[in-house]
């Protein structure tokens, strides 16, 4: 065998997954057709941000991780949803979810996607285990009984006994297998970007919804002096390609109203990028000697901070599969396991991330009036609350 495991992907779950396979004592080869951008001026470099719920930042400093993430990382003490679903852009139900209600530690952390691939990247080049190849993509999957052989870009193949394939909505390990995925488009797109503000953010992420799809800052360290937060701002697609194109000035003073203005008037800090917004579920996790993870198994709406967590778990289960059975990397059982694991949370929360963006997308008032009353009824209940609470980061049922 040329390694034991293949991780096609050098997105974060691909240099995660390749990082914590390693320091577990496996050989693995990561593949990636584009270098990861590890700079945030780039041009082509991802500005979105990451929020790591208690769950995932367990997986990361177990994997060895975390420390090297943990002086970038904001905490985030309190969940804030706002409705402002009224005649005016002005909050009308605010409703805060207090991590400090389950325990002493914050619900999440949050770091930028374009830091988290340098330090990932820079972990990978530290491990023996690993030969990361940037630059270079899978291109080809021929499975037997016993082990995998995949084509590359550049000619070559390998031979290994599991393909992970953490490589994408579009990915071509999961198509070269020939597992279908069911996809559910909903007209939107996400612009993303850094402000800064006057108000403090007090480590409070805030999702405001009125129509078209919630608007979010989640906090980020000081920037210049100023508080500072990521925005995901989701809208129906033409209305979001319009805002794209405003001019700087015209675009604060929108995403200012869009904000009830909260914390002030808000400055743009970065350039603004534009997302489509899909919800997919692949139709298996996984194939002969191969696993999806990732965006190549789940696809969701940037809503709850659950599209990377999902991620994470996912490889979490993988990697106890194989580190209680080394000896049976790959093999049918394994897989058999991981399908069984993780296909039950896949669909459930692929489908609950999507009936709330449905939720927030209404533009009817009667439709706006009813989910402002649901919020009231939910946070009402403090049982119904903090179980609310204990399934979003995933220690719930």
């Amino acid at each position: 065998m040329d390694c034991d495991i293949l991780v096609s992907g050098g997105g974060i779950a691909g240099l995660t997954a390749a990082a914590a396979f390693a320091g577990a004592g496996f050989r693995v080869v990561c593949v990636d057709p584009a270098p990861p951008v590890t700079d945030a001026t780039a041009e082509t470099a991802d500005l979105r941000t990451t929020a790591f719920l208690q769950p995932a930042r367990a997986f990361l400093d177990a994997a060895g991780l975390w420390d090297r993430l943990a002086p970038f990382a904001m905490p985030l003490e309190v969940m804030r949803i706002v409705d402002a679903g009224g005649p005016e852009a002005e909050p009308r139900v605010m409703r805060d979810f207090a991590a400090s209600d389950l325990s002493d530690a914050p619900f999440g952390w949050n770091l930028p996607n374009w830091l988290l691939k340098r330090e990932l990247s820079q972990r990978l080049s530290e491990l023996a285990d690993v030969d990361f190849r940037p630059g270079t993509g899978t291109v080809s999957l021929f499975t037997r009984e016993g082990e995998a052989r995949v084509g590359l870009s550049d000619g070559s193949r390998l031979r290994c006994r599991l393909v992970v394939a953490a490589d994408g909505r579009g990915s071509p390990m999961r198509q070269a297998a020939g597992i279908g995925v069911r996809t559910t488009r909903f007209g939107q797109k996400a612009l993303a970007f850094a402000v800064t503000h006057p108000i403090p953010h007090c480590n409070v992420s805030t999702e405001i919804h009125r129509t078209g799809g919630p608007f979010t800052l989640v906090p980020l360290p000081d920037r210049d002096g100023h508080p500072s937060s990521a925005v995901i701002w989701m809208e129906d697609g033409p209305k979001a390609q319009a805002l794209h194109a405003l001019e700087v000035p015209a675009f604060e003073a929108a995403m200012s109203e869009r904000s009830c203005h909260l914390f002030g008037p808000l400055t743009l800090a970065t350039r603004r990028t534009l997302w489509p917004i899909i919800a997919q579920e692949a139709e298996r996790l996984s194939g002969q000697r191969l696993a999806l993870v990732a965006e190549a198994a789940h696809v969701v709406p940037p809503i709850g901070a659950q599209g990377l967590n999902m991620s994470l778990r996912d490889l979490a289960c993988l990697l106890d599969l194989a580190t209680a059975a080394p000896g049976r990397l790959g093999d049918a059982a394994m897989l058999e396991a991981y399908e069984r694991a993780r296909s039950a949370d896949v669909r459930a929360r692929v489908a609950g991330i999507t009936a709330l963006n449905r939720i927030s997308q209404v533009s009817a008032p009667a439709m706006q009036d009813l989910r402002a009353a649901g919020l009231d009824v939910l946070y009402g209940a403090k049982p119904v609350r903090t179980a609310l609470m204990r399934l979003g980061l995933g220690t719930g049922s």
